[in-house]
């Protein structure tokens, strides 16, 4: 298959969008594969900012990045207190929306906290840096969260930020879809 899936794409836009030495922003921990991968693309001498409201969450993050301690700050935090962590630019920031894999289904990112974390990325972020946004909508309040998430960045202006949505849109029971926001200016 020529086109990616929805989580090949968000590594192959992560890959065009972070160098060794950047600082980036996990808003949604969970297992850690994206603590990771971002750990991977920033090296040494970058910094991965994660966060996560689950213990769980941050446990499994922090096995999984362990060789990595210097370069990755996991944080037992909702997202939307991303602005009291971070302060220096970042490159990207990547979240994925829903509920954690394996655990309590009833604890689910909520739009008003993301829609805070994703306005503190945008202050942080740098011109040509992305915010990437996996959309897992297929669960309770996910179609509330999506639903608020597509209002709002439509209506981001388009001087400001260019908005990307990618999603199959021939497949059954809710696949996500990735909402990528990449800055094009700073604001005024």
């Amino acid at each position: 298959m020529k086109l990616e899936r929805v989580l090949p794409y968000v590594k192959t836009l992560l890959k065009s969008s972070v160098s060794p030495g950047d600082i980036v922003i996990d808003g949604t921990a969970g297992n850690g594969h994206d603590t990771l991968f971002l750990a991977e693309l920033v090296g040494s001498n970058g910094h991965v900012y994660a966060f996560d409201v689950q213990q769980t969450a941050v446990e499994a993050t922090l096995l999984r990045v362990s060789e990595w301690q210097e370069s990755v700050s996991v944080i037992h935090s909702g997202h939307e207190l991303i602005a009291n962590y971070v302060s220096k630019e970042i490159s990207a920031a990547v979240f994925n929306l829903g509920y954690l894999p394996g655990a309590d289904h009833s604890i689910i990112t909520q739009p008003q906290t993301t829609i805070k974390a994703i306005e503190s990325c945008l202050d942080l972020l740098t011109v040509g840096g992305l915010i990437i946004l996996v959309v897992y909508h297929g669960h309770e309040g996910g179609a509330t969260e999506r639903d608020v998430l597509l209002n709002y960045v439509s209506s981001l202006p388009q001087s400001f930020v260019h908005v990307l949505k990618y999603e199959f849109v021939n497949q059954q029971n809710h696949p996500p879809f990735v909402l990528v926001i990449e800055k094009m200016k700073y604001k005024r």
